[in-house]
């Protein structure tokens, strides 16, 4: 019998400030622990003190306020809310590209999307595992922007985010680890950005000019387009489906950049994964729905390594499982969320 977890939607409206300072009050514990934890782990694993963490990140502070500033506005008001510095906040915000050197994490996300043949009805279906340290904090915010545009964002620790927009898209996002680097703006700075866009398209466009190597993107919408987007960190390839269906995982399926891929030294078991949800998708290719992929997410193959991915202890200190998982359908402006291992715990509705 599975467990059934509901999130607490978080609703947030008005001036980017004044969303920040709702988001900050409302998760206020959640943001706090989020900062502890990230800061514990990289003073663990690199000696780091909070000071030098926090100096590093505002490194990227400049070149945020040039890209983005109504994230900044964001980021004061929920400084505000949360009781923390501004500068915490925004090292929340860099943390994904702050880790980027952890080794031996066992999992991080499978993801897919479908639609058209592929499809029961064929209405376009995207989604993916979130797999990061365990009881890292998890918010589901609903966030009404003053120009019309709502969205759903499942934030995981408050530095990454996956949305659902009411104009009609979707985004999944995987880790991927090269050899190289170059980071002018934090994945956690740019994402928000490329998803207050109102189509694909243009959210596409703002990837393609700052995703350098540490994220796979790929986004979907409600007239069944697909495409996603690989990245080193002086080029990017779009990946487009095949047969209405883009599975990934953590390693690079453009040819020209797997001789820099790192992904055996970090996430080994990511080719089996792309390989096992790809097999899955395809058996039931032109029957998916949003009940069958729920299943396919709690797959338990090649377990704990699995696509519904558990701790290994034997990975220790290094460990990872899937913390949520959810499917959206744009055209419905649904995204379904399980609250946990899907395998657990139901996938609960929530409509926008």
């Amino acid at each position: 019998m599975k467990q059934l977890k509901e999130f607490q939607v978080v609703e947030c409206r008005g001036t980017p400030y004044e969303i920040g300072q709702q988001y900050g009050e409302a998760c206020r514990e959640n943001i706090k622990k989020s900062l502890e934890m990230n800061l514990y782990g990289l003073s663990a694993w690199y000696k780091a003190p909070k000071q030098n963490v926090i100096t590093n990140a505002m490194r990227f502070l400049p070149n945020v306020q040039d890209f983005d500033p109504y994230l900044i506005e964001m980021l004061k008001g929920q400084a505000q809310g949360s009781g923390l510095s501004f500068e915490e906040v925004f090292s929340l915000r860099c943390m994904s590209e702050l880790v980027i050197y952890y080794n031996q994490i066992t999992s991080l996300c499978t993801s897919f999307a479908a639609t058209g043949k592929a499809t029961k009805d064929g209405k376009t279906i995207l989604g993916q595992t979130i797999d990061w340290a365990p009881d890292t904090p998890l918010n589901l915010l609903k966030i009404h922007h003053a120009d019309g545009l709502v969205q759903f964002a499942l934030t995981i620790g408050s530095f990454a985010e996956y949305t659902l927009n009411s104009t009609g898209f979707g985004i999944c996002a995987n880790a991927t680890f090269g050899m190289d680097y170059s980071f002018n703006i934090p994945l956690g700075c740019y994402l928000p950005k490329a998803m207050r866009q109102r189509t694909a398209g243009e959210a596409m466009e703002v990837l393609k000019g700052v995703a350098r190597g540490l994220g796979y993107y790929h986004l979907a919408n409600d007239k069944g387009e697909i495409i996603g987007i690989e990245s080193v960190h002086n080029d990017f390839e779009i990946i487009k489906p095949e047969r209405d269906m883009l599975v990934h995982s953590n390693h690079y399926l453009t040819e020209r950049f797997k001789e820099r891929d790192m992904v055996n030294m970090v996430v080994p078991d990511s080719p089996f994964r792309v390989k096992r949800i790809q097999q899955l998708m395809n058996e039931h290719y032109g029957e998916l729905t949003p009940q069958l992929v729920m299943e396919i997410l709690s797959d338990h193959e090649n377990y704990p390594h699995s696509i519904c991915s558990h701790v290994d202890l034997s990975s220790a200190p290094m460990l990872s499982e899937t913390l949520t998982a959810f499917i959206m359908i744009p055209e419905e402006q649904k995204i379904y969320i399980a609250y946990g291992n899907p395998c657990s715990f139901e996938f609960v509705e929530y409509k926008l």
